[in-house]
């Protein structure tokens, strides 16, 4: 990542870390964090524990969810507040989860460490999301699982919709305590990030080419997670892949 813009993001996300655990907690503690369950288990094998891991991890919450269960899971993401918040919450429900600092396009694990591979609104922001598929590819073991989790939330800042820019403090999910100097951050660093293409067929095209397999897309998982608090401009979608 451009070491600007890299700061930039660190920035812009240490001022977010406190409220967005905030709602990330709530989602936990609500039906919705049953419904992100349920929708995952679809795709795991059932009656051992995995090796997870969860890239772009934020404030923890695919990493507490999954460690529920009795998985191992490590846990990265860029931003040290954000990590913070997510060991906070860790600590508070007793799950020993590994959280570390590092890049997502240049990961420092050893090739075939992990069974599953997940993300959630982490490609849109990253300038080469081809890179960081490759990597996930590289440390995932033969028949291992990618599930990604995504919108084109350009099209969203590009349509002027307010949707979720502010919620209530007990909201599962949106934009807690964002002032307008901070959303109008949130829109420049969006808009400059732009993939600009086609997604999630982009995606597939790319994992396809790396060298994923049985790739499949669901462009209503959204609609199933999240109910009315999808976004219309920039709805959520599924990705699957196999190693």
């Amino acid at each position: 990542m451009n070491i600007k813009m890299e700061q930039r993001v660190k920035n812009y996300w240490t001022q977010r870390s406190h409220d967005f655990g905030i709602v990330r907690k709530n989602e936990l503690e609500n039906e919705m964090g049953q419904r992100w369950l349920r929708e995952i288990q679809r795709f795991l094998p059932a009656g051992r524990k995995l090796d997870i891991l969860d890239v772009g991890t934020g404030t923890g919450f695919f990493a507490v969810l999954l460690a529920q269960l009795g998985h191992r899971v490590e846990a990265i993401d860029l931003t040290p507040a954000m990590l913070e918040e997510g060991r906070l919450l860790a600590a508070q429900r007793k799950l020993e989860i590994a959280f570390r600092e590092m890049d997502a396009q240049a990961l420092t694990y050893p090739d075939g460490t992990f069974d599953l591979v997940i993300s959630r609104n982490l490609t849109w922001t990253l300038p080469h999301p081809e890179r960081a598929y490759g990597e996930w590819f590289r440390v995932l073991k033969p028949g291992g699982v990618l599930l990604n989790f995504d919108a084109e939330y350009a099209a969203h800042v590009r349509s002027h919709s307010s949707q979720n820019r502010k919620v209530a403090p007990d909201s599962p999910y949106g934009h807690l305590g964002m002032t307008e100097a901070l959303q109008q951050e949130n829109d420049r660093i969006t808009l400059s990030l732009d993939i600009g293409q086609s997604r999630p067929a982009w995606d597939c095209q790319v994992l396809t080419k790396i060298g994923f397999s049985g790739c499949q897309t669901d462009t209503h998982a959204g609609q199933r997670l999240l109910g009315a608090l999808d976004l219309t401009t920039a709805p959520m979608f599924e990705i699957m892949a196999q190693k």
